[in-house]
């Protein structure tokens, strides 16, 4: 009984470990940025789908709301803080829609399995970082105002950029899905 116990400690050690190291790199994506404007380019859509794929959606899920929890706390772990805020302030900001499409896209991210094929694994990564520019265009919208060229500040400039993330993610989905094994 008491191997059994310590097993399942280790495992929820392990478990939160890999949730900290998931918002640290969140955190290091958001700041690997090219400013536009009014929300910037950043390499986080990248990561969120790559954590949902290589720790399921229940770990991608927890890691993305830790990180986001982080930067409501004040903590300068999104892209534009601290010089544009911190906090609740910085999140109900122009990135909104984006960050909450986070939670979304891990979880659809998340359900990729060895089995897919190359479609059903390119339509799960395509329905999921739609769901982010989805959900910011949508609160981007609300926030600046519907008669601005919403498209233009939220989707067109980033289209080429996410092309080629997620055909990197597509190439290396079967490797980083092994790593649910170790988990």
């Amino acid at each position: 009984m008491e191997i059994v116990k310590n097993l399942n400690q280790s495992s929820i050690v392990k478990t939160f470990l890999i949730i900290i190291l998931g918002s640290l790199a969140l955190t290091i994506s958001a700041k690997i940025k090219i400013p536009f404007y009014p929300v910037p380019m950043t390499m986080q859509t990248f990561v969120v789908m790559l954590l949902g794929i290589a720790f399921g959606y229940k770990i991608g899920l927890a890691t993305v709301s830790l990180y986001l929890f982080e930067g409501i706390a004040g903590l300068p772990v999104f892209s534009n803080s601290p010089e544009k805020g911190v906090g609740l302030v910085y999140f109900t900001g122009p990135t909104m829609g984006y960050l909450i499409g986070f939670l979304s896209a891990t979880l659809i991210a998340g359900t990729i399995s060895s089995n897919d094929n190359i479609l059903k694994i390119i339509s799960k990564l395509l329905l999921s970082v739609s769901t982010i520019y989805i959900l910011g265009v949508l609160w981007l919208g609300t926030l600046i105002g519907w008669d601005k060229p919403i498209l233009e500040f939220g989707v067109y400039p980033f289209l080429l950029a996410e092309i080629f993330k997620l055909a990197l993610l597509v190439i290396i989905s079967k490797k980083i899905i092994n790593l649910r094994k170790f988990i």
